[in-house]
């Protein structure tokens, strides 16, 4: 089950990092639930994946088999491991959406500001515009009665992450989005923008899609375009660890692994299994 935030759009395949040609093991394929689900158009929430994770997870189960959540949007994956409960929270609104949408982060901050108290601004979560959009529309709407509460995951997960040396991570990253961009990330993109979707849109979804876009508009480069992106990639990657090391504190154990060390993954997920 993918826990990423943008793996859930269809034509974007080089931009998040899909790669589904490694879900194939053995000459079996490996079946994937919530990548492609809906056109970059639409808007998607915690709200919606919260509900959408729990009927793939229980549809795994039934057929006798372990679910593997895979995906780096921290806020998706604590979504289902503590207790996030939805149940009472509004759906998404596209109206309201849309209003704010076009105001800076700054702005943002400082409707939030003006509708909420700074003890009710310290439990949020405000690190991106989207973030900041979504408690704006749950202060707006209030609470409805409308949603299902599941029960956390934590006690029964194991959880496993990547560590990797700074200096190579680095490089990796460098060397990644370059293989990405020759086999065509930025042609995918041209491709979204003629079927439809609106330039605005790529800021939207961030990283790859801000900085192609700026790329398209002729406000860099190439050589900017990766240079640059390759910092708001290295910068997001520390943003992860950040809230990774959040959730440990949150009482989520997290084992953590060198990236290469697979036979420490086969031990701490056979002695698991063994322990279940």
């Amino acid at each position: 089950i993918s826990a990423d935030s943008r793996q859930i759009y269809r034509g974007m395949d080089l931009g998040t990092g899909k790669d589904l040609n490694e879900y194939c093991i053995e000459n079996k394929q490996v079946k994937h639930h919530l990548i492609d689900i809906i056109e970059p158009n639409k808007d998607y929430s915690v709200y919606n994946f919260q509900k959408d994770f729990f009927k793939s997870y229980q549809q795994i189960q039934d057929n006798k088999n372990i679910p593997i959540v895979c995906g780096g949007t921290g806020l998706y994956i604590e979504s289902i491991l503590l207790d996030y409960d939805l149940s009472k929270k509004p759906p998404p609104n596209t109206q309201i959406r849309k209003e704010l949408s076009q105001y800076s982060k700054e702005k943002l901050m400082d409707i939030i500001s003006s509708i909420s108290s700074k003890k009710q601004i310290d439990k949020m979560i405000l690190l991106t515009k989207k973030q900041i959009i979504r408690n704006i529309e749950i202060i707006k709407v209030g609470n409805t009665s409308q949603g299902k509460k599941f029960s956390p995951l934590n006690d029964n997960a194991l959880v496993i992450a990547l560590r990797m040396d700074r200096n190579l991570l680095r490089n990796q990253i460098k060397l990644r989005l370059i293989e990405r961009i020759n086999a065509g990330m930025i042609d995918e993109v041209e491709s979204l923008l003629n079927k439809g979707l609106k330039m605005e849109r790529l800021d939207y979804f961030g990283l790859e899609y801000k900085f192609i876009g700026k790329y398209l508009r002729h406000e860099i480069k190439k050589d900017k375009l990766i240079e640059d992106l390759s910092t708001a990639i290295r910068r997001f990657a520390k943003r992860q660890r950040t809230w990774f090391r959040r959730m440990e504190k949150r009482g989520v154990k997290i084992n953590w692994i060198e990236y290469n060390n697979y036979r420490a993954l086969e031990n701490i997920v056979i002695s698991h299994i063994n322990e279940s």
